[in-house]
C-alpha cells in the first residue's frame, strides 16, 4: 500500500504542474482540471516520490509535479505494477495501469528545465474507471485480480 504525497495540474502539456494538494479523478478524462486530460490511455500519470529523491541524490532541485506527474506517490513500486492493475486512489477511484514509462520526446521542455527526465524509466500511466475525490494523504491500493470495480 502507498499514498498520494502530491495532486498536480498544469494548464498547458509539457510543462511542470503544481502540487494543489487534491482533485477528482473522472472516468473518460483524468484529473478534472489538468491540459493532459482526455479520452486517451494515458489519462493520469504517477511517479514515485522514491523517483524523485533520486533525480535530488543526482543533485537536481526538483520536487513533486516537477516531472509533470499529476499523481506523485510514496511507498509503492510503480514500475513493477504490470499493465491491466487495478489499483483504487482515495476512497473511492479507481484507474487500470495502461503504460509503464514513455518515450520522451527530443528537446522535452521538463528535461530542459529540471536537467534530467525520470518519467520515461519511471513514471506510469493510468486510464480512471471509477471516478472519486483524490488528496494528499490518501491510500492507493493494488487491488486483487478479478476484483470487480
Amino acid at each position: 500500500m502507498g499514498v498520494i504525497v502530491a495532486v498536480c495540474t498544469s494548464p498547458d502539456k509539457g510543462m511542470r504542474k503544481k502540487n494543489v494538494g487534491s482533485g477528482r479523478l473522472v472516468v473518460d478524462f483524468g484529473l478534472e482540471g489538468d491540459a493532459h486530460g482526455g479520452p486517451w490511455h494515458r489519462q493520469v500519470s504517477l511517479l514515485a516520490m522514491e523517483s524523485i529523491e533520486k533525480m535530488r541524490r543526482q543533485g537536481l532541485d526538483v520536487g513533486p509535479g516537477d516531472f509533470a506527474e499529476n499523481i506523485t506517490t510514496e511507498g509503492i513500486d510503480l514500475v513493477s505494477l504490470p499493465v491491466g492493475t487495478k489499483i483504487k486512489l482515495g476512497s473511492e477511484a479507481v484507474g487500470e495501469v495502461t503504460q509503464i514509462g514513455k518515450e520522451c520526446h527530443h528537446g522535452c521542455a521538463i528535461r530542459q528545465q529540471a536537467g534530467d527526465c525520470v518519467m520515461p524509466r519511471e513514471g506510469i500511466f493510468i486510464k480512471v474507471l471509477k471516478e472519486g475525490p483524490v488528496k494528499v494523504g490518501d491510500k492507493i491500493e493494488i487491488m486483487p485480480e478479478g476484483e470487480k470495480r
